[in-house]
């Protein structure tokens, strides 16, 4: 079931498939009974495929050096790198077009361009143990001589053992803006940073999520993201991004789902039948194809609606609506296709199996489903359908 994609989106979605299906899939399960890890040398050539192929210059401006695709390109192509399991598909780092907005040129010459050309990895430091979804900031940026000083704990810092600089997320205690947020690029090496614990999470990752605790971390001015206060608006800027490629992903693990269950029900016999032949299973397959089809449907126009330069806070609820939808339905249709592969579903080495622990988390990081509907009906009670 295909969305009329022009020639360019088509040939992201098929560069994309192409990688994901030659390159990553096929260490899935190798990844999978090594607590995700890969050997280093099959690890940089994912990376060095990957950036050949411009995946990590999609969303760069064409004046940086970049792509700068459009969001229905960038969809295309992350719609089939959610084929991938054990966040394979993590295998490059992206600067996103909200940094070129943001940083100055200083800051995009030692930070962000870097990530495209492999020479840096980032992490993302905002979540606390008493916030969330709702992104409550207790760790504090202390104006000092010269810069500020941080001290709080930060939870779930993905990708921080890969990682040599977290963009951390603050609250100022003094000055013009104090009690506003703050956006930082913090070196990973800097004094101060100390690793509390590295919880074991459902999925199987060599992207770990440990919780940090910053002690009195010295970071100079210069890398100050935007202006003091206006954090919140960068971090909104990378949570509409970050919601409609979860979006994406998640169309591409429902494609793969039921393709493979599909053909595991065309083959498997029953009482003298093929699962295929059977009005539960069919329904069950049905309804997959249905959930998917509604997710790639908002996918693909939340994208359009960015690339004709809709309305900001419209743009920010039809992410919200897609997130919401294509990460519920993800996890409908993984459930029906472990129930469809019986006990083989329940093996690790079946994608069915993985992407059953791997989706659970969609309906909860950058806005758990719950925060998603809160967007959804204030923007409804404020705007209107018709304007939403």
């Amino acid at each position: 079931m295909r969305i009329p994609l022009d020639d360019t989106a088509r040939e992201w979605s098929d560069t994309a498939r192409r990688f994901a299906e030659d390159e990553l899939i096929p260490f899935e399960v190798e990844a999978e009974m090594n607590g995700g890890r890969l050997p280093a040398d099959v690890v940089a050539r994912h990376a060095e495929r990957a950036r050949a192929l411009g995946l990590a210059a999609m969303d760069v401006p064409v004046a940086h050096g970049g792509l700068g695709l459009r969001q229905v390109d960038q969809v295309a192509a992350w719609e089939q790198l959610g084929r991938v399991t054990n966040a394979l598909c993590w295998c490059f780092s992206e600067a996103q077009r909200w940094m070129f907005e943001a940083c100055t040129p200083d800051q995009l010459e030692t930070w962000v361009l870097p990530l495209v050309r492999g020479e840096r990895r980032e992490c993302y430091a905002i979540t606390e143990e008493t916030s969330g979804s709702d992104v409550s900031v207790a760790t504090t940026a202390r104006r000092v001589d010269g810069g500020y000083r941080l001290d709080g704990v930060k939870w779930y810092v993905t990708s921080f053992n890969h990682a040599d600089f977290l963009i951390v997320q603050a609250r100022l205690t003094d000055g013009a803006h104090a009690g506003e947020d703050v956006l930082l690029f913090v070196d990973a090496a800097s004094e101060g940073i100390e690793v509390l614990r590295t919880p074991l999470f459902s999925h199987t990752f060599d992207h770990h999520h440990p919780e940090l605790r910053l002690s009195g971390v010295f970071v100079p001015a210069g890398n100050l993201i935007g202006e003091e206060g206006g954090g919140m608006a960068w971090s909104h800027a990378w949570f509409r991004r970050e919601r409609l490629m979860i979006a994406a992903r998640c169309c591409g693990a429902m494609a793969r789902l039921i393709a493979e269950a599909t053909e595991f029900a065309r083959t498997r016999e029953v009482s003298g039948e093929t699962l295929l032949d059977k009005q539960m299973v069919q329904a069950m397959l049905a309804d997959s194809v249905t959930d998917l089809w509604a997710a790639r449907l908002m996918a693909f126009e939340t994208a359009a609606a960015h690339d004709r330069g809709e309305d900001l806070k419209a743009l920010h609820t039809r992410c919200s609506v897609a997130k919401l939808f294509a990460s519920e339905a993800a996890g409908r249709v993984a459930d029906r296709a472990q129930q469809i592969f019986g006990g083989r579903g329940y093996l690790r080495e079946n994608c069915a199996e993985r992407f059953s622990r791997e989706l659970r988390v969609d309906r909860i990081w950058e806005g758990a489903s719950e925060v998603q509907r809160l967007i959804i009906a204030r923007q409804l009670g404020k705007r209107g359908l018709d304007e939403m």
